[in-house]
């Protein structure tokens, strides 16, 4: 008797996130937050010209026509840089600077610092660009309400040694400064806002019985921590890294395919 090849089986994460798909595709109201470099969109050495990838942007085209259903891009970018690289348009759903800026369609969030706040913002400029204009390779990312320190292209201890550099300048201008470590850059804020606080902002508008949230980085974990899984939210770590999340996979193709496979599944439901 002749055996025949069998397809192998697919291991057992992988076989529960598709069920976990499954389920939230048939969720009553549906919001899909996601982050975007590294998620949707590869890192490229000019965050300017960072885009989707074209699976991934063809799956929430088709998302987002669907009813009840709502596509929302949860990021650190400021709130002009993630208009540009999303190609958002003037309904589009957006949360940047890890929660601070919020673009709801088309009404926007003032950010009405005080005078204190823009003090700060001023000193926090002057020590952080001396920094960077310091060490070759490094470059200042202004934000609307703080500053990020940018070492990707720096090799080996050099990356670690900026980081030290730049928690000491930001600290003689103050010690009440919202700072966050992501991948191959430090921010220093002088408002405090998370990715989480974000989510919670979209889960009240939209009124989502179901959220998806996706992110790659540390600061994603903020967004991971209010999700439900209890009542059907999902979130979905992409690549290495301790997390609260209860899913993972591979890299920003990984989640074009889960994207595309949610279309299929809402589709049919919708």
């Amino acid at each position: 008797m002749t055996d025949h090849a069998r397809t192998p089986a697919a291991p057992p994460a992988a076989v529960a996130l598709a069920t976990a798909v499954a389920q939230l595709a048939g969720a009553e109201r549906l919001l899909l937050a996601l982050d975007f470099d590294g998620t949707l969109a590869p890192f490229v050495d000019s965050p300017a010209e960072a885009r989707a990838l074209p699976q991934a942007k063809a799956a929430l085209d088709r998302l987002e026509s669907l009813p009840d259903t709502w596509v929302a891009y949860v990021s650190g970018r400021p709130l002009a840089s993630l208009e540009n690289v999303t190609e958002a348009d003037a309904d589009a759903l957006l949360i940047g600077s890890h929660g601070v800026e919020i673009r709801f369609g088309r009404d926007g969030v003032s950010l009405d610092l005080t005078d204190d706040e823009r003090a700060t913002l001023d000193g926090l400029g002057r020590v952080l660009g001396a920094l960077v204009e310091s060490v070759p390779d490094t470059r200042l990312e202004v934000k609307p309400v703080g500053f990020g320190v940018h070492y990707r292209l720096l090799e080996g201890d050099a990356g670690a040694d900026v980081v030290a550099r730049a928690y000491a300048a930001a600290a003689t201008v103050s010690d009440e400064l919202t700072i966050r470590d992501g991948k191959d850059i430090i921010e220093f804020s002088v408002r405090g806002a998370d990715k989480g606080d974000g989510i919670q902002r979209l889960r009240e508008y939209t009124r989502a019985t179901a959220v998806l949230f996706a992110g790659d980085d540390v600061t994603d974990e903020d967004g991971f921590a209010v999700l439900r899984p209890d009542t059907g939210d999902l979130g979905i770590k992409v690549g290495e890294g301790d997390t609260a999340a209860q899913f993972r996979v591979a890299d920003e193709r990984a989640i074009a395919t889960l994207l595309a496979l949610l279309a299929d599944a809402r589709e049919r439901v919708r």
